[in-house]
């Protein structure tokens, strides 16, 4: 996959522990960096799945009430 540059400034701090947690993992700091953006979307995915199953489960009755047993094949009612 072809890679894209970010220039990303924080502070001498976050830049430091960015650097110790990318050794200690035993990576670069990008390679550190891309992981954490990869787990954060990755949560926000998973996030909205939970979101929406719940949102269906709390108004399934309504659903069926309203669309009833109709065949669920898209483009068929």
């Amino acid at each position: 996959m072809a890679k894209t540059q970010l220039n990303v400034r924080v502070d001498e701090t976050t830049a430091e522990a960015a650097r110790r947690r990318a050794q200690q993992r035993g990576v670069s700091v990008n390679r550190y960096i891309e992981e954490l953006v990869q787990q954060d979307a990755g949560e926000a995915g998973r996030t909205f799945v939970e979101a929406a199953a719940d949102f269906m489960k709390q108004y399934e009755s309504l659903f069926a009430e309203e669309f009833g047993d109709r065949d669920r094949t898209p483009g068929k009612r």
